[in-house]
């Protein structure tokens, strides 16, 4: 498991640790995400933006082959996979399109006053860490009007614990007293059952989750309607983990029971006050939460997100409304390297390979990584996206999926572009509706750098499209592609091309396309710089198809057009 610090926007305490061995479910017979095929030879066909398919001519001999079809596999690309929990929309993280409000100090974050606990990462303080102000939820608008004044979205988690911190008077025991934690600690409750207030009564003893929801919601009355300023609201973090983190409000470990009450209450108040909100949970830390919330009391065997999809479910259909929108989960890859995990910033060459490797386990049903989870739980090939929309599908069908924390490691490394750039691609082809990257580190230029590709190649705010479509690869070993086409200019394609390898491969490009393709803009990442950059461009060899020099480890945002 990865424990982190305070919220998500400063980092001050604390550094990962390594993930519990214990046991996993079994593999399911989910498919893996995209083929691996050899593009096809000869072609001709006529040209133009007028629907009618050009067929790709022979790129001839090359070390890799990238066979793109936009008619293939088209669907739409979620706006909301492009997230940080970094707060940052500026220089290395502009054009970023989604923020989240999260960690540790929410779990405890009484929005009346901004007083927030640390939990285990500082002395379970009660402090003013999250904002000196004590103006009723200035902490979160600041927050919520950064992200949307950037063209960006939030995720607004809301504390479904059980307690908040009632002052700011510094360290709490780790294991409070009865009497100590009605002294340092408020209830919060899930509705207020009575007229909201702002603002709120400091001194009716109760904190409410949904006079919070109704304070955000009318301070950004359109962040339901604006889609690309949106405000989703997340149903607290990491409770697999509250017995460890914030045993101060939480010290016994969680139930099975025991959450889906929670969530049911709590995403009933949002929704009660927000009914077009779309509400996240359950928020699992990693791999061992999803399983079993951690080997949770009355956990008996059962697949955890299997019960709580089933549950959830349930309590829609007593509802009469949909109280879960997203399928939330955390992913810090325990895939390791020389002996190391690839979530640090360790760049021998073991590691390397792991880290660029490790992003083949969210959708490769044939990759088995070097892990616990796979190889002393058994579990052999994660497959992890795949794995996850099959079990919403079988129980809970409509439910979206998101990915609120992640981190491959790397940041000053050119393999953490690679590997960034790679999940951000998989985010897109695979449908995965919303993710943010959590920073372990003040400085990651190259996994900023790994998300310009997609989304500042040019330094001009030049974007990867908003349709996915069909992209192989004959090497998945050394190489991965993505493509896309923009609602904004059809037709133009726009590929993301990444060289894993150590040696400069000669990669040849077919594209089938409803336009004649003769030139492409070319933007490279690789070690010498932490942003692409424009490099020459490159002529048709053929219809619409093209040889590019990849560089030795390097990301490559190319813009083909007519």
């Amino acid at each position: 498991m990865v424990l982190r610090s305070g919220i998500a926007w400063v980092f001050v305490f604390g550094l990962p640790s390594l993930g519990c061995t214990s046991s996993a479910t079994s593999p399911r017979p989910e498919a893996a995400g995209g083929s691996l095929s050899p593009a096809g030879g000869t072609g001709g066909g006529t040209g133009g933006a007028t629907g009618q398919t050009t067929t790709p001519g022979d790129p001839g001999k090359n070390d890799v082959t990238f066979t793109i079809d936009t008619t293939a596999n088209v669907h739409a690309i979620s706006p909301y996979i492009y997230g940080s929990n970094s707060g940052d929309f500026t220089k290395e993280a502009k054009g970023l399109t989604l923020a989240r409000m999260g960690g540790n100090r929410l779990t405890a974050y009484n929005w009346e006053t901004n007083a927030s606990n640390a939990g285990s990462d500082w002395q379970y303080s009660n402090d003013n860490y999250m904002s000196a102000s004590t103006t009723p939820g200035q902490a979160m608008k600041d927050a919520t009007q950064k992200a949307l004044g950037a063209g960006a979205s939030i995720i607004m988690t809301v504390p479904i614990a059980g307690w908040v911190s009632a002052d700011e008077n510094g360290a709490c025991p780790s294991k409070p007293s009865a009497a100590q934690i009605a002294q340092r600690f408020f209830p919060i409750v899930a509705k207020k059952g009575a007229a909201y207030a702002y603002p709120p009564s400091l001194s009716d003893g109760k904190i409410y989750a949904d006079e919070f929801v109704s304070y955000l919601e009318s301070q950004f009355p359109t962040a339901q309607t604006d889609a690309s300023h949106r405000i989703f609201y997340m149903l607290d973090n990491e409770p697999d983990l509250w017995s460890q983190t914030h045993s101060e409000i939480h010290p016994d470990p969680p139930t099975y029971a025991e959450l889906v009450q929670k969530n049911t209450d709590f995403a009933a108040g949002i929704k009660s006050v927000a009914p077009n909100a779309l509400v996240m949970g359950p928020v699992n830390y990693g791999w061992q939460g999803m399983v079993d919330l951690q080997g949770a009391p009355d956990a008996n065997k059962r697949d955890f997100l299997e019960f709580y999809l089933d549950s959830m479910k349930a309590a829609e259909a007593t509802a009469g409304k949909r109280l879960l929108d997203v399928l939330d989960v955390h992913w810090y890859p325990e895939a390791q390297g020389d002996g190391k995990r690839i979530v640090d910033d360790g760049v021998t060459a073991g590691e390397v390979q792991a880290r660029e490797q490790a992003p083949r386990s969210l959708w490769d049903k044939s990759y088995k990584e070097d892990s616990w989870i796979s190889v002393a739980a058994g579990v052999g090939p994660i497959y992890l996206i795949p794995r996850l929309q099959a079990k919403i599908a079988a129980h809970y069908p409509g439910t979206q999926l998101s990915i609120s924390e992640y981190n491959y490691g790397g940041g000053n490394d050119i393999s953490g572009a690679i590997a960034q750039a790679d999940v951000l691609g998989v985010f897109g082809r695979e449908g995965v509706f919303a993710a943010a990257m959590w920073p372990m580190a003040d400085k990651i230029p190259f996994i900023f750098a790994g998300f310009a590709v997609f989304r500042n190649y040019d330094g001009s705010l030049g974007a990867f499209g908003d349709t996915s479509v069909s992209a192989t690869t004959s090497s998945v070993g050394t190489s991965s592609v993505y493509a896309s086409v923009s609602s904004k200019n059809p037709s133009n394609v726009i590929v993301v091309a990444i060289n894993k390898a150590t040696n400069a491969q000669i990669a040849g490009f077919a594209l089938t396309h409803t336009a004649n393709l003769v030139a492409t803009d070319v933007y490279t990442l690789t070690s010498a710089a932490s942003s692409p950059q424009k490099v020459a461009g490159l002529s048709a060899i053929a219809t619409n198809a093209f040889v590019y020099s990849m560089p030795a480890q390097s990301v490559s945002t190319l813009v083909f057009h007519p």
